[in-house]
């Protein structure tokens, strides 16, 4: 499967515009932003667990990156409510599962292969209009709070992702709402404003420089 996998191309996608597609374990389903491959793929997507649900224990060969969006997620390592981020690394292995239920943003298979940093962060203490989440010598994550009518700055060098919390911003003349998503690519212009609500925002830049 290839789905938004040119990247040097802007892509869109809109949370209520996007179907749920169940995935190989009862009671989860996904909507996949980007992937190429099959079952084991380098994919981005909104995986939602029903209550009770979980996934079979696996290895992260290429590492999973989440942010939980709604309910609480949990594995062996412990229980992480709405606006916990995480990062498990390449050969980590984990048991999924979420007993009341949980929506997470999740990224699969697109660490640097001698990663090996374990990183939990609640990003519901952090505060200002940029707040650093995550970063190394390749990408940048930041939690970042918009006022109404206010400008997006990112450095798009190396692309960006941006990824809708709360409210709204404008890009292109395309209004982008609640889990929204939008990716650039390497050098693109970013010219995007908050809606009438403002807007929070999940970002991360410079990890698509060598995906060109």
């Amino acid at each position: 499967m290839r789905l938004n996998a040119d990247f040097s191309k802007r892509a869109a996608v809109h949370f209520e515009d996007t179907p749920w597609v169940q995935s190989p374990s009862a009671g989860v389903e996904r909507k996949m932003l980007d992937r190429i491959g099959e079952e084991v793929a380098r994919a981005t997507s909104i995986v939602r667990f029903a209550p009770g649900s979980a996934f079979a224990a696996h290895t992260h060969g290429g590492g999973e990156e989440y942010l939980v969006l709604d309910g609480v997620f949990q594995d062996e390592s412990g229980d992480f409510p709405v606006g916990s981020y995480v990062r498990n690394p390449p050969t980590s292995r984990h048991t999924p599962a979420a007993a009341e239920g949980a929506t997470i943003l999740v990224k699969l298979h697109q660490f640097d292969p001698a990663d090996r940093t374990q990183v939990h962060v609640d990003t519901t203490g952090l505060t200002g209009p940029a707040a650093q989440v995550f970063e190394d010598v390749r990408e940048k994550v930041q939690m970042m709070v918009l006022a109404p009518g206010a400008s997006l700055e990112l450095d798009t060098s190396g692309g960006c992702e941006v990824f809708v919390i709360e409210g709204s911003f404008e890009e292109s003349g395309e209004t982008f709402g609640r889990w929204d998503w939008l990716r650039l690519p390497p050098g693109a212009e970013l010219t995007a404003r908050a809606g009438v609500q403002g807007a929070r925002l999940w970002t991360k830049t410079g990890h698509l420089a060598d995906q060109v």
